[in-house]
């Protein structure tokens, strides 16, 4: 399969997690890179893509130069190894935020400082001290006036959640109870927010196949599927809502009811090994599509609904010098120059930012695919998927060559950008793949040579695409014969 692009970014630029100012999507920016661009080719990339919020792992002082005057909201780290320095003295925690904060602010819009990385289950020898280095963090910044500019928070990894589902019965690992009770009373009383890491790729994959991919995907779930809390009767239709929600409860054991959460890191790996199937292109793209698509809607949890939940996706860059197996590798959107790794398509509302002119893509009949589940996803794009297949028909200019793989390539292509090549929409239950190669032929153009699924500075709204994996195709219902023609809703690639 050819590179596929383009993948755009256009969020919120709220910082305040409410519920009624809205929630925005950010991104991780890691530097495990053998080849990492500079500070300057990444702040390009960054307004390119227009992606207006982002997370450092560090404070690195070009990063923090390149991003000055830029207005893209930046969340420094203090990284774990500094940790230790900064939460047992007040001093090193005031020249840290001297250096990395103070020296860069307003220039640079530093928005949040957090303290470490996912320290009680990486590093939990440092954890007694966590609460310190926080409190201490916003004590410079307090003395600076900057306490309300700048928020101070430490990621969490979800895993300290037990008993995560019904969510209404979850709670924190009770032997962090010292380190959590003092830090979520810190993130109350400075109106901060919990900062927590949520990866359903992991929750899929360790669940021994009893979570379905699609309920870790977001993919729609017919009602008899959602999963409902027994205790609540909210129905979760996703892994995301359900592991927020676990959080929420486990707060609220705590007595600590109002304090908001912003996911630090989640996403989903393009590519895996032999024992990470579930890491695809395409399962990335339909995880990272419709996250994003459910928190620029401020869709909310069950428990509660329309309440932002901010994200930073993980994450900007593929890191091949990250360790471990295929998958930790390949989480990020671009490559090391800058290239989309897959298309990424939304729906919602708002002007469209660019169009997809180059490298264009194409829905095709898999080759090597069987004979009747082709001719049953033929049947099924021609009849219920409503595209006009009458090109097809004997004597007009897509019949030849007639045979079953040439005519569903041409049923599948038309389907696929009809659809705004939204996630799920080249799949036909597997006998479906993107190419880059134009199949066009004679007279014969296919939809994606005709430039008629990008609409320029237009929104247009659709309905829900639908994965090519629970089409429900029923071979022998329609044939290629019986044909109804109905434009389907153009999608326009855009974020809110």
């Amino acid at each position: 399969m050819g590179l596929l692009l383009l993948l755009l970014f256009a969020v919120l630029s709220s910082s305040v997690v409410t519920a009624d100012e809205g929630a925005f999507i950010g991104v991780n920016i890691g530097t495990a890179l053998s080849d990492m661009p500079n500070p300057t080719q990444v702040v390009q990339l960054l307004k390119a893509q227009q992606i207006r919020h982002v997370r450092l792992y560090d404070a690195d002082r070009a990063m923090l130069l390149a991003l000055a005057k830029t207005g893209i909201r930046v969340t420094v780290s203090v990284p774990n190894n500094e940790l230790l320095g900064v939460g047992q003295s007040n001093a090193t925690a005031a020249n840290w935020v001297a250096r990395n904060v103070v020296a860069h602010y307003p220039a640079t819009n530093i928005t949040a400082i957090a303290v470490g990385s996912e320290i009680l289950t990486v590093l939990p020898n440092a954890a007694p001290v966590l609460v310190s280095a926080m409190t201490y963090l916003h004590s410079a910044l307090l003395a600076s006036n900057l306490d309300k500019q700048i928020k101070v928070s430490t990621p969490l990894s979800s895993s300290i959640i037990l008993d995560s589902f019904p969510p209404s019965q979850a709670f924190f690992n009770r032997s962090w109870d010292p380190v959590l009770v003092p830090m979520l009373k810190f993130l109350q009383q400075t109106g901060s927010y919990l900062m927590l890491n949520v990866y359903p790729y992991y929750d899929y994959m360790q669940s021994n196949n009893v979570i379905p991919l699609d309920y870790a995907l977001f993919r729609p779930l017919p009602p008899n599927k959602e999963a409902v809390d027994s205790n609540t009767l909210l129905h979760y239709t996703n892994v995301f809502d359900a592991v927020i929600d676990a959080a929420y409860f486990a707060m609220a054991y705590l007595n600590i009811t109002n304090v908001p959460i912003v996911v630090t890191e989640s996403g989903w790996p393009s590519k895996g090994d032999a024992s990470e199937p579930g890491a695809t292109i395409d399962n990335a793209n339909t995880y990272n599509s419709n996250l994003i698509r459910h928190v620029l809607n401020n869709t909310g949890t069950p428990k509660h609904p329309g309440v932002a939940v901010s994200t930073y996706l993980y994450e900007l860059y593929n890191e091949d010098l990250r360790p471990g197996s295929v998958s930790e590798k390949n989480w990020g959107l671009f490559d090391a120059n800058g290239v989309p790794i897959y298309i990424m398509r939304l729906t919602g509302s708002g002007s469209v930012l660019a169009n997809d002119t180059t490298n264009q893509t194409y829905c095709v009949a898999r080759d090597g695919a069987d004979q009747k589940m082709l001719q049953a996803a033929l049947d099924w794009a021609c009849g219920q998927g409503k595209v006009d297949c009458s090109a097809m028909l004997q004597g007009q200019p897509c019949y030849e060559p007639d045979t079953v793989a040439a005519h569903a390539t041409y049923a599948f292509d038309t389907y696929y950008h009809e659809n705004g090549m939204g996630p799920g929409t080249c799949d036909f239950n597997g006998v479906a793949s993107i190419t880059t190669t134009n199949p066009s032929h004679g007279t014969c153009l296919y939809a994606g040579s005709k430039n008629g699924t990008f609409i320029n500075g237009t929104t247009v709204q659709s309905t829900n695409s639908t994965s090519g994996s629970s089409l429900g195709v029923n071979g022998g219902v329609f044939s290629s014969s019986l044909i109804s023609g109905a434009l389907v809703l153009l999608v326009s690639l855009i974020f809110l």
